[in-house]
């Protein structure tokens, strides 16, 4: 049961890597291309949709897409990320008390 639980976490934090890998990959493509075409804006602007909404879609109308797509990718990426640190962190407190 112990090595069960070592490999699930061992092979969580393979998960993590690869993710964030497979994020940062699509992320960059976005962020050239808002880079590109001046697109700035502030964190407060990824994490408010009201913000985002009033302040940056009008007016960058013509990258809305790749902004929004930037926007859900960072979302996606944090959500994910902080499911399989629980994840590892339940299965090490299990790790721990089992031994």
């Amino acid at each position: 049961m112990y090595l069960i639980l070592y490999y699930s976490v061992v092979g969580l934090v393979f998960a993590l890597l690869f993710l964030n890998l497979v994020f940062r990959l699509s992320l960059l493509k976005t962020y050239r291309r808002l880079v590109n075409n001046k697109v700035e804006f502030e964190s407060k602007h990824i994490f408010s949709k009201k913000l985002l909404e009033e302040e940056i879609i009008p007016k960058y109308p013509e990258m809305e897409n790749d902004i929004r797509r930037f926007v859900r990718h960072i979302h996606n990426s944090i959500y994910i990320a902080a499911g399989i640190v629980i994840l590892i962190t339940i299965l090490g407190a299990v790790i721990s008390n089992y031994r």
